[in-house]
């Protein structure tokens, strides 16, 4: 799935007092990828060295002098293009101070911009349509300059494509509410002139984005009402009399985004790849209104698969360069890092098995017992370090204790000193060698806390949880005393990070959150990925369940028991509204992201079924509409596509239903309000043993499949009919 990384900083704008605009006329490719061109609303232009966040020159025009279009970069002779005052061409190196001094000449018609697209020349766009060559203009710069624009027909947009053989410019124009397409192709010079379909009336686009495939132009324009229209026009060459025509243009509805209240004023959409576009300031479907989010949408499946949240104010630009995405908001231009891996159906599903970043590996849970009774070198690994841990590294430099006298300190000392001196400790970088002394500190912290009641250091703790150098047998007591102390924060990290939790203690928490009132489990903390996940899983509740992105689920009814069909008594309809599936969480947010975690811990099913018996009918009862919710909500097409966050997976959530109906089958029989949902669960199993059955069928078309004979390539869209007899 695509994703978007940490963003940084690369300059702080120098916006107008109303805020009007970001203060940037545009952010233009340089030397290579990692370096960028900025042009200031104004007299500057400077080159950043984007990794460095930082600026290698700057050039300013004179007091008085406006720069009224931003500066290009030629890679062909090493030289920066921008216009003043409409009518004055300025070029210069990088070594040039002055602009004053360098090169400029007047033409004879105000400049709409200057492009320059990687391996092509300079092209000279004029405000009335006219394009020319940047070296043939100044050969003669006050040459006439022809107005190819009708009466009140104005540029809102242009770009600048190279294709295989040709040199393309790209531009849009309005006249009284139409909106034209052009494209001008030098050597030979052929135009071509189309006309766009018209939004809602008084709907203007907001922005453009423009790419080259298969010798076509691929046109990606969104509207304030959240459409986002898709044209394409083949790259051939017109006459001068078919040119001035202005042909149809047909459009395609990509997306349909979600606008919020009312219609969208500042947003733009930006072409990614063949099956990827970045939009920026709309709001997240999940999130309430009044936010502006990036966000990357795959358009083949019409799925959100990456969104990251902008502070401040959006002016509606966006430009991307070499994977990266460069975005005005509020005071700031910022840098936001993407990729986007090749679409498929697995990757827009979140079910792609990819290799994980480096960011992303985890370090080895707990070090080998051969190294640490034979006192081996460990191995060397990659440093580890946390959100919980992030500390001044200057620390390391300073006096510390040793582990022997901190673990003494433990044992005496008040809570304060502890906690200081464990951040102390923790904020090293040689991780993989305090991976044996981490068990140590754990059990000392735990030991202390279960003799003396007063002393309880949570944050400890889990800062110690989270280097992940701890399991359940380094220090078995660990998940009990977060139990005992009513620390659910430390249960959550326990049960996401180890691995070796005992069936006994798995219940023993179970019992703990589901007998947990939900007026006390709505005041304790928890990690903040887990309530994302369930707070967008709860706001879908009374949600529509209509067309989404032209996806519509199919009604459960349809699959519905043969026992509870057809006509019948009063009873059997009463029967058949007590047996409708529930819509609403039984259980509050925080409780339910607890349950989550019981759900997604390792047991097995011989040790966890005794255990289990002890749970009462209410609380099993209660439990299993939970997992009813849950499975209704990962069954039809409303449930969100969160990607990287921990949620447990439908195959989790049937294996408990069973356990549960294993462990209580008597006492759910005979317990009247658990009726309508053994009635549900068995609907839900028939339909899961329906789905392996097809999907047995699916396999078995597949391997047959696999034996024929490999015919030649095809394309990765498209459609091919086998006949399997």
């Amino acid at each position: 799935m695509a994703a978007l990384y940490e963003g940084y900083t690369l300059c702080g704008l120098a916006t107008s007092q109303n805020l009007s605009n970001s203060g940037i006329q545009g952010v233009e490719a340089e030397r290579d990828s990692d370096h960028v061109v900025v042009t200031d609303s104004t007299r500057s232009v400077t080159l950043y060295k984007v990794s460095d966040q930082k600026p290698l020159s700057s050039w300013t025009v004179k007091q008085g002098q406006i720069l009224t279009c931003s500066a290009v970069y030629n890679s062909q002779t090493k030289e920066y293009v921008a216009v003043s005052d409409s009518k004055v061409i300025r070029i210069w190196k990088e070594e040039d101070i002055l602009l004053d001094k360098a090169f400029k000449a007047t033409v004879s018609s105000d400049v709409w911009r200057v492009h320059c697209a990687a391996g092509g020349e300079p092209v000279v766009l004029f405000q009335r349509g006219a394009v020319r060559l940047l070296d043939s203009l100044l050969s003669a710069p006050q040459q006439p300059i022809e107005e190819v624009f009708a009466q009140e027909e104005a540029i809102r947009w242009s770009t600048n494509i190279v294709t295989e053989s040709h040199q393309l410019i790209i531009f849009t124009t309005e006249q009284k509410g139409d909106h034209f397409l052009y494209l001008q192709r030098l050597n030979p010079n052929t135009l071509q002139r189309y006309r766009l379909e018209r939004e809602e009336p008084g709907l203007s686009p907001l922005s453009f984005s423009a790419s080259y495939r298969d010798k076509h132009i691929r046109l990606l324009y969104l509207y304030p009402n959240g459409h986002v229209y898709h044209s394409v026009v083949p790259v051939r060459g017109l006459g001068a009399d078919e040119g001035a025509q202005a042909l149809p243009l047909p459009r395609s509805l990509l997306l349909d985004l979600p606008v919020g209240e009312g219609l969208l004023e500042a947003a733009s959409a930006q072409i990614l790849d063949e099956a990827h576009v970045a939009v920026v300031g709309l709001p997240h479907p999940s999130a309430g209104a009044g936010k502006d989010f990036l966000c990357i949408w795959n358009t083949n499946f019409q799925t959100l698969q990456a969104g990251k949240e902008m502070a401040g104010k959006i002016y509606g630009q966006l430009w991307g360069y070499s994977n990266k995405l460069f975005i005005p908001h509020g005071k700031t231009l910022s840098v936001i890092p993407y990729e986007c891996p090749k679409s498929s159906l697995a990757s827009a599903l979140g079910k792609l098995r990819q290799a994980k970043t480096e960011e992303s590996k985890a370090p080895t849970s707990v070090p080998s017992w051969n190294n640490i009774l034979h006192e081996q070198k460990a191995h060397p690994s990659r440093t580890v370090e946390t959100r919980k841990t992030r500390t001044n590294h200057k620390s390391q430099s300073s006096p510390s204790l040793t582990n022997d006298h901190i673990l003494e300190l433990i044992k005496t000392a008040p809570i304060e000193e502890v906690q200081k001196e464990l951040v102390v400790l923790l904020s090293r970088t040689d991780i993989q060698d305090l991976q044996p002394s981490v068990g140590q500190l754990a059990s000392t912290l735990v030991s202390r806390s279960l003799d003396d009641p007063a002393f309880y250091t949570p944050s400890s703790l889990a800062q110690l949880v989270y280097t992940r150098c701890l399991c359940h047998s380094v220090c078995p007591d660990l998940v009990l005393l977060a139990l005992e102390r009513k620390d659910y924060f430390l249960c959550q990290l326990c049960l996401q990070f180890f691995p070796d939790i005992p069936e006994a203690v798995t219940c023993a928490c179970l019992k703990a959150f589901i007998s947990m009132p939900d007026v006390d489990a709505e005041k304790v903390s928890l990690e903040p990925d887990s309530v994302s996940l369930m707070e967008t899983l709860m706001a879908r509740e009374r949600g529509p369940v209509g067309l989404q992105n032209g996806f519509s689920p199919t009604s459960n009814d349809e699959h519905r028991s043969d026992a509870l069909s057809g006509g019948g008594s009063g009873a059997e309809v009463e029967e058949k509204t007590a047996t409708q599936p529930e819509q609403i969480c039984p259980v509050g947010l925080h409780k339910a992201i607890l349950l989550n975690e019981v759900l997604q811990t390792a047991y097995s099913d011989y040790f966890l079924l005794p255990h289990l018996k002890d749970l009462s009918s209410q609380h099993v009862v209660l439990f299993l509409q939970y997992l009813q919710f849950l499975y209704l909500k990962y069954s039809q097409n409303a449930f969100p596509q969160m990607q990287g966050l921990r949620s447990p997976s439908l195959t989790q959530i049937m294996d408990w239903v069973c356990l549960l109906l294993d462990a209580h089958f008597t006492v759910l029989v005979m317990t009247p309000e658990a009726k309508g949902l053994m009635l549900n669960f068995h609907t839900f199993v028939k339909s899961q043993v329906r789905l392996v059955s097809e999907l047995g069928k699916i396999e078995g078309s597949l391997h047959e499949l696999n034996k024929m004979k490999v015919k030649k390539e095809i394309g990765q869209y498209s459609i091919e009919v086998i006949e399997l007899f």
